[in-house]
């Protein structure tokens, strides 16, 4: 089958594209920004890859088109398909039919995390010697890929709530009908497609509806929001994480150390084991936690699953150190939410100490942009030293820094790099938080350091 994927250097979609690749088929694809690495690594696939979006790319009449849903209408591609008559789908379909059919699907939901806990199941199900198949939205370090087929029954899938295609509204994880299900947390977010958070509660009550009565959820012990969603019905047994030794967890954190760098494993009260790992924050806790009780479902004993995390590498920009030069450490994070910000920035002041923190910020997301978290961004960061945000013209509303006088706008990005430059000493942590590319600016200062 010759498969054409539009919207194909999107990691999901890029994804997809190896996957078919690796299954026989014939693909192509077209994208707006066809740019390393993502096109280096479909080329290297023997994936023809096609810049912009266009009618004449369909003159290879392909058998099928895959659409992603960063594609509407009014795109000359998409109306050159739907005038064509050709058979269309969204790519959360074209994997549950073609990948997830049969398949024993991990999946891993929330606002928060998904994709550093998929990350850390997927590894654990590796170093059990399961060898699964995983589809992430980023790159895990311990494999270098965020995609592939595997060899064993098990896929692990990181679960977006984000919506199909523009002729698919639904969430796309309604597509992949796990067996086993975590719902790391859940908050308002993608205020581009969600009206409130409500609209969201409902999409993952929808998800609660796909998993079997011998399958399983997972969910954290104190989070209301995804509380509510199960007690709107559920028809699976459900196990309980915490990050404290608490009655009704299933799983549990003890003995967490100063910076989260190490911590005790709890099934039913008891100890099974110490995670040592050099990931900082809470979240990570709960991110583990998760991991570890999806595996155990799928037949990994936990103890191995605490030996497997002590080797887990961390996700390629999460909290990813891009450089040490001088006794500066200059990290790359894809934090865009405040309590993701405020998370992050936590786990490294655990790590660091009183040593000084620069937080580097991108609002970039559509909620963002939207300034629908402008109220907590703030103080989201009370965790830094000093705070620069990027706000550039295209972003129409202010944060008022008021009584914040460790914080400081600016609209361009020379007088970003120039106020970063003239900030940081040595000792000092910079961190950078974009879910894009931020203008390259850990490059730039990469550069000036060294220069």
């Amino acid at each position: 089958m010759r498969v054409h994927i539009l919207g194909i250097c999107g990691t999901f979609m890029g994804g997809l594209a190896v996957m078919a690749k690796r299954l026989g088929h014939t693909v192509t694809g077209s994208d707006a920004g066809v740019y390393p690495p993502m096109s280096t690594q479909l080329e290297a696939e023997g994936i023809e890859l096609m810049q912009g979006y266009s009618a004449s790319n369909l003159a290879i009449q392909p058998d099928m088109v895959v659409i992603g849903n960063a594609l509407s209408r009014g795109n000359e591609e998409v109306e050159a398909v739907l005038n064509s008559g050709l058979p269309y789908t969204s790519g959360a379909q074209w994997l549950a039919e073609h990948v997830l059919q049969h398949r024993w699907v991990l999946a891993v939901a929330g606002t928060h995390g998904k994709t550093t806990s998929s990350s850390m199941l997927a590894w654990i199900l590796e170093y059990a010697g399961l060898k699964p198949g995983f589809l992430i939205g980023g790159v895990p370090l311990n494999f270098g890929i965020s995609a592939r087929l595997g060899e064993s029954d098990f896929f692990v899938i990181e679960a977006d709530e984000y919506d199909t295609a523009f002729f698919d509204k639904r969430s796309k994880f309604i597509h992949y009908r796990p067996k086993t299900c975590v719902i790391n947390n859940l908050e308002f977010d993608h205020a581009d497609i969600f009206d409130d958070l409500d609209a969201i509660k409902r999409q993952f009550h929808h998800l609660v509806r796909t998993v079997p009565n011998n399958g399983l959820l997972i969910t954290p012990f104190d989070d209301a929001n995804v509380d509510d969603v199960i007690e709107r019905g559920c028809w699976t047994p459900v196990e309980k994480i915490s990050k404290k030794l608490l009655s009704g967890a299933v799983w549990s954190a003890d003995n967490i150390a100063t910076g989260e760098g190490e911590f005790d494993v709890c099934y039913l009260g008891n100890n099974i084991g110490r995670i040592r790992w050099s990931l900082s924050g809470q979240h990570n806790v709960s991110n583990a936690l998760g991991a570890i009780a999806a595996a155990a479902h799928a037949g990994v004993e936990p103890g191995v699953a605490v030996n497997a995390l002590t080797s887990f590498q961390n996700v390629k920009r999460r909290m990813e150190v891009r450089a040490v030069i001088n006794n500066i450490t200059l990290y790359d994070d894809f934090a865009h939410h405040p309590t993701a910000i405020a998370s992050t920035l936590a786990g490294l002041r655990g790590k660091v100490g009183e040593q000084r923190i620069i937080a580097v910020l991108e609002p970039r997301s559509n909620t963002m942009k939207m300034g629908v978290h402008k109220e907590t961004l703030l103080p989201s960061l009370a965790d830094s030293d000093t705070t620069f945000i990027y706000m550039p013209d295209e972003i129409d509303w202010q944060v008022d820094i008021g009584r914040y006088s460790t914080v400081k706008v600016f609209k361009t990005m020379e007088e970003l790099v120039g106020a970063v430059m003239a900030e940081i000493r040595p000792n000092d942590h910079v961190l950078f938080m974009s879910n894009g590319g931020f203008g390259g600016i850990h490059k730039a200062i990469e550069n000036l350091l060294s220069d």
